[in-house]
């Protein structure tokens, strides 16, 4: 969806930047290590891919957005920054060590295609995913402001089942999930930021570096919405709304797949996706 970045990515950095928490979850999934060559599919402005670098590993990020893509080339050299499509990956087979993708798989036409170069570019290592689930989506309490809005976002984010499915028409084995929480100070400014404050929302910035917000909000939801919001978190009805919407499943999810190893191939259990 480069069209959609290339208009709200001028202002990006402003509202959005790697939050250290899931920059340690991401590093720690990966195995960086310093002599190892590490992907960042669908980088954005480079925010992850620049904090991981500087972990460790070689780096090579690609995106198809030309306005993201310029300001992550203006913020560090140390990446070999492309213009690329994910489902046509510019890259030699078994060139990685590693692979990433944070809050983009929604962005994809399809999940095959850029899950198969996933798996043609990567040499045995980790493929790890950062995202929604539909089922978590349900308890964002944004449904209660931004009921539109919300539906539409989470009809486009691919489901536990077609993500699982995709990665293993590619080859992989069944990945791991490990559910992550918004904290109180998560410093990227994502969707469901706000969770444990609300007052960001009334932020236009933050809102306008917000996919759903920009695109899939009706202007006469987005005012009542906001109009509610305020209301709410003014009287303090806000924690009894919040309240309603409590989940257990965590608000995002990281997907660890490997590809297996020819001395034991992992099978594929396809109860394993519907029963989660």
């Amino acid at each position: 969806m480069p069209a959609l970045y290339d208009s709200i990515g001028a202002g990006y950095g402003t509202t959005r930047r790697a939050d250290p928490q899931i920059t340690a979850a991401l590093a720690h999934h990966l195995r960086i290590r310093a002599d190892a060559c590490f992907l960042d599919l669908a980088c954005g402005t480079g925010n992850y891919t620049l904090a991981l670098a500087a972990l460790g590993g070689r780096w090579q990020a690609l995106d198809l957005s030309r306005q993201m893509l310029e300001q992550a080339r203006s913020r560090g050299a140390m990446v070999a920054w492309l213009q690329a499509d994910a489902a046509a990956l510019p890259f030699a087979p078994q060139q990685f060590v590693g692979v990433v993708c944070t809050l983009a798989i929604h962005h994809f036409a399809r999940l095959e295609a850029p899950f198969a170069e996933v798996a043609r570019v990567l040499a045995g290592g980790p493929f790890v995913v950062f995202t929604a689930f539909a089922d978590q989506m349900h308890g964002y309490w944004l449904g209660h402001y931004f009921p539109r809005m919300m539906a539409r976002s989470i009809a486009q984010m691919p489901t536990r089942t077609a993500v699982f499915g995709a990665l293993h028409a590619a080859g992989f084995g069944v990945p791991q999930v490990v559910p992550f929480h918004v904290s109180h100070d998560l410093q990227d400014l994502f969707l469901y930021a706000g969770k444990h404050r609300p007052g960001l929302y009334l932020d236009a910035a933050v809102r306008a570096n917000i996919s759903s917000f920009a695109t899939l909000c009706p202007p006469d939801e987005l005012q009542a919405g906001l109009d509610a919001l305020r209301a709410d978190i003014d009287s303090a009805r806000f924690g009894d709304v919040a309240a309603r919407y409590a989940c257990a499943l965590g608000d995002y999810a990281f997907v660890i797949a490997r590809k297996p190893t020819p001395a034991g191939p992992e099978a594929f259990d396809r109860s394993t996706v519907l029963g989660r």
